[in-house]
């Protein structure tokens, strides 16, 4: 099983949509908060990206909720989690 990795923050209405899709297909995920600046600056380090959430599958970047959502309608998202 793939290793899904996303940092969020608690007041975040995009994190908890994603969070949901990821519950939904039982996909089991390490969540970081990034509320705090020192977590956001490494988030910010590893994506170029400031926003959350951000989202990755076995260590590689793959966006945040839109980009998700949009691997599950194509049906990419199944894949990468093989």
């Amino acid at each position: 099983m793939a290793k899904v990795t996303i940092y969020t923050t608690p007041w975040c209405p995009y994190c908890i949509r994603a969070k949901k899709l990821l519950d939904s297909k039982k996909i089991k995920y390490d969540e970081i908060d990034a509320s705090k600046s020192s977590v956001r600056s490494k988030m910010t380090k590893l994506t170029g990206a400031t926003s959350v959430p951000q989202i990755f599958i076995n260590e590689k970047s793959i966006g945040g909720c839109d980009d998700l959502h949009e691997l599950a309608r194509s049906g990419e998202l199944d894949k990468l989690l093989k």
